[in-house]
């Protein structure tokens, strides 16, 4: 290893370069996350994607498992020829650092979290499978052919009744970001259990099923959450 010439030192210095050796760190660090997709797929708002761009926690991470580091080229003696590192053994070492990393961080619990409740803002807007997956499974729509109700019509009292299902956003976006909205507001105006028990019946989750996760003594007191549920909507609709 000899010198460094004073454009390459510039070079190594500049925002570019560390921009680029934080995305190639990233893209390597990611899959073993076990999220879906690739890194691309996701916008900076993610949490995961936010911590595969942690660069100096996962340079520490590799110094600590293999020996490489700053440090360590520092003390290289001049003209060192550094080894070429087989893919194979790179993404085996980045694979052992993000697993050791989590176990340490205590992340586990967090991407669990962050894996069951995702949002909108997490995914990239293009056509990717991880996005599609995300649509289908968040707003019930299975697919193209999916016929879309009202959501004045969701709210009818029928024992199965879908709450709060939107409109498939690759048929109608304006149909679906106003029904969004619209759901949303709504939502932020109920108590929390109302909120769970809507969220829980959207799962396609049964009274019974919701009862006894949140600790009712039988079906009839959802039932009648729910009612009450329905009369704030209707409220709720011609306020609007």
């Amino acid at each position: 290893m000899g010198a460094i010439d004073e454009q390459s030192a510039d070079l190594i210095q500049s925002d570019a370069f560390f921009s680029e050796i934080s995305d190639a760190v990233a893209s390597l660090v990611f899959p073993y996350f076990g999220f879906g997709g690739w890194i691309e797929h996701y916008t900076g708002y993610s949490p995961v994607w936010q911590l595969a761009h942690a660069l100096p926690l996962w340079a520490k991470g590799i110094e600590k498992e293999v020996g490489w580091g700053v440090q360590a080229l520092f003390k290289l003696p001049p003209y060192y020829e550094i080894p070429f590192f087989e893919p194979v053994e790179v993404k085996g070492a980045f694979k052992l650092v993000v697993q050791h990393t989590i176990e340490e961080q205590g992340w586990g619990p967090m991407l669990d979290a962050v894996r069951e409740m995702p949002c909108d803002g997490d995914y990239e807007p293009w056509d990717t499978n991880v996005r599609k997956d995300f649509l289908r499974k968040w707003y019930h729509t299975r697919s193209k052919q999916v016929q879309t109700v009202s959501l004045e019509g969701l709210m009818e009292g029928e024992e199965d009744d879908r709450i709060f299902t939107l409109p498939d956003p690759v048929q109608n976006v304006e149909d679906y970001v106003a029904a969004r909205d619209f759901v949303e507001r709504f939502l932020a105006t109920l108590p929390e259990r109302d909120r769970q028990i809507v969220q829980y019946r959207q799962d396609g989750y049964s009274y019974a099923e919701i009862a006894e996760m949140l600790g009712y003594k039988n079906h009839s007191g959802v039932i009648k959450r729910m009612e009450a549920v329905r009369k704030k909507f209707d409220e709720y609709r011609r306020r609007e």
